[in-house]
Protein backbone atom coordinates (compact mmCIF):
# COMPACT_ATOMS: atom_id res chain seq x y z
CA UNK A 1 0.00 0.00 0.00
CA UNK A 2 1.16 3.15 -1.09
CA UNK A 3 3.00 5.47 2.06
CA UNK A 4 1.77 8.74 -0.41
CA UNK A 5 -1.82 8.42 0.72
CA UNK A 6 -3.61 10.15 3.39
CA UNK A 7 -3.68 7.70 6.95
CA UNK A 8 -6.83 8.11 8.40
CA UNK A 9 -7.38 6.65 12.86
CA UNK A 10 -10.87 6.21 12.39
CA UNK A 11 -13.62 4.34 14.84
CA UNK A 12 -16.36 3.12 13.07
CA UNK A 13 -19.24 4.52 15.44
CA UNK A 14 -18.35 7.46 16.33
CA UNK A 15 -20.47 10.29 15.05
CA UNK A 16 -17.44 12.77 14.16
CA UNK A 17 -15.56 9.81 12.28
CA UNK A 18 -18.83 8.83 10.37
CA UNK A 19 -18.61 12.32 8.95
CA UNK A 20 -15.46 12.58 8.24
CA UNK A 21 -15.75 9.28 6.47
CA UNK A 22 -18.96 10.15 3.97
CA UNK A 23 -16.70 13.68 3.15
CA UNK A 24 -13.87 11.63 1.88
CA UNK A 25 -16.05 9.49 0.08
CA UNK A 26 -18.13 12.60 -1.38
CA UNK A 27 -14.98 14.43 -1.86
CA UNK A 28 -13.64 11.06 -4.11
CA UNK A 29 -10.32 11.24 -1.57
CA UNK A 30 -8.64 7.82 -1.01
CA UNK A 31 -6.89 7.38 2.46
CA UNK A 32 -5.13 4.37 4.41
CA UNK A 33 -7.36 3.87 7.05
CA UNK A 34 -6.56 1.96 10.59
CA UNK A 35 -9.55 1.07 12.16
CA UNK A 36 -9.34 1.12 16.04
CA UNK A 37 -11.92 1.01 19.15
CA UNK A 38 -10.90 3.93 21.92
CA UNK A 39 -10.64 1.98 24.94
CA UNK A 40 -7.53 0.60 22.86
CA UNK A 41 -5.39 3.80 21.57
CA UNK A 42 -2.24 3.03 19.50
CA UNK A 43 0.49 4.83 20.56
CA UNK A 44 1.07 5.95 16.51
CA UNK A 45 -2.23 8.15 16.99
CA UNK A 46 -1.63 9.53 19.82
CA UNK A 47 1.71 10.48 19.00
CA UNK A 48 0.10 12.20 15.85
CA UNK A 49 -2.53 13.67 18.35
CA UNK A 50 -2.29 13.64 21.89
CA UNK A 51 -6.01 14.18 22.70
CA UNK A 52 -6.80 10.53 21.80
CA UNK A 53 -10.08 11.64 19.50
CA UNK A 54 -11.21 9.91 16.09
CA UNK A 55 -10.80 10.71 13.40
CA UNK A 56 -7.11 11.85 13.22
CA UNK A 57 -5.91 12.27 9.50
CA UNK A 58 -1.95 11.98 8.49
CA UNK A 59 -1.35 13.77 5.65
CA UNK A 60 1.74 12.67 3.74
CA UNK A 61 4.20 15.35 4.51
CA UNK A 62 3.39 14.81 8.30
CA UNK A 63 0.73 17.52 8.82
CA UNK A 64 -1.77 16.16 11.39
CA UNK A 65 -5.81 17.31 11.19
CA UNK A 66 -7.42 15.56 13.96
CA UNK A 67 -10.88 17.63 13.90
CA UNK A 68 -14.11 16.01 11.42
CA UNK A 69 -14.69 19.45 10.25
CA UNK A 70 -11.64 20.36 9.13
CA UNK A 71 -11.09 17.13 7.56
CA UNK A 72 -14.35 17.49 5.52
CA UNK A 73 -13.11 20.89 4.36
CA UNK A 74 -9.55 19.45 3.40
CA UNK A 75 -11.80 16.85 1.24
CA UNK A 76 -13.68 19.35 -0.08
CA UNK A 77 -10.55 21.18 -0.85
CA UNK A 78 -8.21 18.87 -2.35
CA UNK A 79 -11.06 16.38 -3.64
CA UNK A 80 -13.20 16.05 -7.17
CA UNK A 81 -16.46 15.66 -6.05
CA UNK A 82 -19.60 18.38 -5.91
CA UNK A 83 -19.54 18.38 -1.78
CA UNK A 84 -19.69 22.07 -1.16
CA UNK A 85 -17.69 24.47 1.52
CA UNK A 86 -20.38 24.74 4.36
CA UNK A 87 -22.05 28.70 4.28
CA UNK A 88 -21.81 30.68 7.68
CA UNK A 89 -25.18 29.45 8.25
CA UNK A 90 -24.51 25.65 8.25
CA UNK A 91 -21.47 26.46 10.43
CA UNK A 92 -24.05 27.64 12.76
CA UNK A 93 -26.03 24.76 12.43
CA UNK A 94 -23.49 22.61 12.89
CA UNK A 95 -22.19 24.75 15.76
CA UNK A 96 -25.72 23.79 17.18
CA UNK A 97 -25.12 20.03 16.71
CA UNK A 98 -21.85 19.89 17.64
CA UNK A 99 -22.72 21.83 20.87
CA UNK A 100 -26.04 21.83 23.15
CA UNK A 101 -27.30 19.15 20.96
CA UNK A 102 -23.86 16.79 21.72
CA UNK A 103 -24.72 17.61 24.92
CA UNK A 104 -28.00 16.45 25.42
CA UNK A 105 -27.30 13.35 23.24
CA UNK A 106 -24.73 12.29 25.61
CA UNK A 107 -26.78 12.78 28.89
CA UNK A 108 -30.14 11.12 27.16
CA UNK A 109 -28.08 8.33 25.52
CA UNK A 110 -25.35 7.49 28.40
CA UNK A 111 -27.03 8.77 31.65
CA UNK A 112 -24.94 6.17 33.48
CA UNK A 113 -22.14 8.27 32.66
CA UNK A 114 -22.81 11.61 34.66
CA UNK A 115 -24.36 12.14 37.65
CA UNK A 116 -27.32 14.13 39.36
CA UNK A 117 -28.96 14.34 35.47
CA UNK A 118 -32.42 13.72 34.08
CA UNK A 119 -31.97 11.45 30.84
CA UNK A 120 -35.57 12.50 30.10
CA UNK A 121 -35.13 16.61 30.57
CA UNK A 122 -31.91 16.14 28.00
CA UNK A 123 -34.03 14.00 25.75
CA UNK A 124 -36.85 16.73 25.45
CA UNK A 125 -33.80 19.68 25.31
CA UNK A 126 -32.48 17.41 22.31
CA UNK A 127 -36.21 17.16 20.40
CA UNK A 128 -36.58 21.23 20.49
CA UNK A 129 -33.24 20.95 18.45
CA UNK A 130 -34.58 18.20 16.23
CA UNK A 131 -37.76 19.89 15.63
CA UNK A 132 -36.10 23.21 14.40
CA UNK A 133 -34.50 20.52 11.74
CA UNK A 134 -37.59 19.27 11.09
CA UNK A 135 -38.61 22.74 10.12
CA UNK A 136 -35.71 23.78 8.47
CA UNK A 137 -36.04 20.64 6.16
CA UNK A 138 -40.07 20.89 5.59
CA UNK A 139 -38.70 23.99 3.37
CA UNK A 140 -36.68 21.65 0.34
CA UNK A 141 -35.78 18.44 1.98
CA UNK A 142 -32.02 19.08 2.97
CA UNK A 143 -30.30 21.36 5.99
CA UNK A 144 -27.15 22.65 3.39
CA UNK A 145 -27.11 25.14 0.60
CA UNK A 146 -27.32 22.32 -1.86
CA UNK A 147 -28.98 18.96 -1.69
CA UNK A 148 -27.63 16.32 0.85
CA UNK A 149 -24.41 19.16 1.69
CA UNK A 150 -21.90 19.52 4.33
CA UNK A 151 -24.87 20.75 6.93
CA UNK A 152 -26.37 17.39 5.76
CA UNK A 153 -23.84 15.03 6.06
CA UNK A 154 -22.46 17.20 9.33
CA UNK A 155 -25.71 16.71 11.68
CA UNK A 156 -27.01 13.41 10.07
CA UNK A 157 -24.45 10.44 12.07
CA UNK A 158 -25.75 12.63 15.34
CA UNK A 159 -29.29 12.42 14.36
CA UNK A 160 -28.85 8.92 14.05
CA UNK A 161 -27.41 8.53 17.12
CA UNK A 162 -30.31 10.41 19.27
CA UNK A 163 -32.53 7.40 17.69
CA UNK A 164 -30.78 4.70 18.51
CA UNK A 165 -30.94 5.82 22.22
CA UNK A 166 -34.89 5.10 21.71
CA UNK A 167 -36.23 4.17 18.39
CA UNK A 168 -39.51 3.45 19.15
CA UNK A 169 -39.83 7.00 21.35
CA UNK A 170 -38.02 8.45 18.31
CA UNK A 171 -40.07 7.18 15.49
CA UNK A 172 -43.31 8.27 16.93
CA UNK A 173 -42.61 11.85 16.76
CA UNK A 174 -44.23 14.23 14.70
CA UNK A 175 -41.09 15.19 12.57
CA UNK A 176 -42.42 14.25 9.33
CA UNK A 177 -39.80 15.95 7.27
CA UNK A 178 -37.00 14.49 9.39
CA UNK A 179 -37.79 10.61 9.40
CA UNK A 180 -37.56 10.10 6.15
CA UNK A 181 -34.36 12.60 5.74
CA UNK A 182 -32.54 10.27 8.41
CA UNK A 183 -34.04 7.18 6.74
CA UNK A 184 -32.74 8.24 3.09
CA UNK A 185 -29.03 9.40 4.28
CA UNK A 186 -29.08 5.80 6.54
CA UNK A 187 -30.21 3.83 3.18
CA UNK A 188 -27.36 5.72 1.04
CA UNK A 189 -24.78 4.09 -1.01
CA UNK A 190 -22.48 6.69 0.65
CA UNK A 191 -23.76 5.92 4.12
CA UNK A 192 -23.39 2.51 3.72
CA UNK A 193 -19.76 2.43 2.03
CA UNK A 194 -18.69 4.71 5.18
CA UNK A 195 -19.91 2.30 7.22
CA UNK A 196 -18.06 -0.65 6.28
CA UNK A 197 -16.57 -2.57 9.14
CA UNK A 198 -13.00 -3.43 8.84
CA UNK A 199 -10.83 -5.47 10.47
CA UNK A 200 -9.33 -3.38 14.03
CA UNK A 201 -5.54 -2.29 13.30
CA UNK A 202 -4.38 -3.40 16.49
CA UNK A 203 -5.01 -6.82 15.90
CA UNK A 204 -4.07 -7.56 12.14
CA UNK A 205 -1.54 -5.04 11.94
CA UNK A 206 -3.01 -4.39 8.35
CA UNK A 207 -4.18 -1.15 7.02
CA UNK A 208 -7.15 -0.91 4.85
CA UNK A 209 -7.80 0.96 1.25
CA UNK A 210 -11.02 3.61 1.93
CA UNK A 211 -12.23 5.55 -0.78
CA UNK A 212 -12.73 5.20 -4.89
CA UNK A 213 -9.32 4.57 -5.75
Amino acid sequence: MSDALPLLYSFRRCPYAMRARMALLLSGKTVRLRELILRNKPDEMLAASPKGTVPVLVLPEGEVIDESLAIMEWAIATGSGNLAPPSGDERALIARNDGPFKRDLDRYKYPDRYDDIDPLAHRASGAEFLSSLNDRLAENGHLSAQPDGFADIGIVPFVRQFRIADPDWFDAQEWPALHPWLERHMSSAVFTKAMTKFPLWQDTGEEAVFGDA
